[in-house]
């Protein structure tokens, strides 16, 4: 899994950045629209409204602007109307691949999605044909140079309900199954620990390991459909060895 952690990471740096410009609040507001107009604007009540805020929280998106996108979602303010839509397809080598969409346009959104497929040599597929490959889990990231314990680390995180603790290069990853993840994220906060992101995502429950070409491939797929705005997440189920993921950084990619 280093090799896909690294691409978290890569990931999460990249959103850091457009935070700062701005393009990333408008992807997390979708998610509290939706999430607010499917289950309530009360995040007690509604788990997905909650995991769409902590995310939003987690890039220092302003208090006000997750108010007034809770009151989209519940009708209170008017506004586009976003649906979710989950696309899955291939990239090369078989990487199976799944996107997150909260688009006011269906058939533009479909559209494109299989148009970036396709021109970074994937496929989309049916709805169905990878989603079983994932499992939906909580992540969150503590980094070593926090100041953070890793045994009293672990022992906080399981106590609260966390599943496992992994030891990557720089950093912890705490995994929770998706009902747990807020009561751990919240206890490790109550216990002063330095959170450096937390989300509720998928990860794969098997890896595709690739080679240079291939890990040019995916990534190159990845990142195109990142930088579509319809597009809310894209999960996949690669692995890219440590010195590949170097040499591609280094190259840019």
């Amino acid at each position: 899994m280093s090799g896909h952690s690294k691409w978290a990471n890569i990931k999460h740096r990249k959103a850091a950045e457009d935070a700062k410009k701005g393009r990333l609040f408008s992807k997390l507001s979708r998610a509290i629209i939706v999430a607010a107009r499917e289950g309530g604007g009360n995040p007690e009540t509604n788990l997905a409204l909650a995991h769409a805020i902590e995310k939003a929280k987690s890039f220092s998106m302003p208090k006000e602007n997750i108010e007034r996108a809770i009151k989209r979602g519940t009708g209170e303010l008017t506004g586009s109307s976003f649906e979710k839509i989950t696309y899955e397809g291939y990239a090369a080598n078989g990487v199976a691949i799944m996107v997150d969409v909260m688009t006011d346009n269906r058939n533009r959104a479909a559209a494109d999605i299989r148009h970036i497929f396709s021109r970074a040599g994937g496929r989309l597929g049916d709805s169905g044909c990878v989603s079983w490959m994932f499992e939906k889990k909580g992540i969150i990231i503590v980094n070593k140079d926090s100041g953070a314990e890793e045994d009293q680390l672990l022992e906080v995180a399981l106590e609260a309900g966390a599943e496992d603790m992994r030891s990557e290069d720089d950093h912890w990853e705490i995994i929770t199954d998706s009902a747990s993840f807020k009561a751990v994220l919240d206890r490790l906060k109550e216990q002063g620990v330095e959170v450096a992101s937390a989300e509720v995502t998928m990860l794969p429950k098997d890896t595709v390991k690739l080679d240079k070409e291939g890990a040019r491939k995916v990534l190159k797929l990845m990142d195109a459909l990142e930088e579509y705005d319809d597009v809310q997440e894209v999960y996949a189920n690669f692995d890219i060895p440590d010195e590949i993921m170097q040499e591609l950084a280094e190259e840019g990619i």
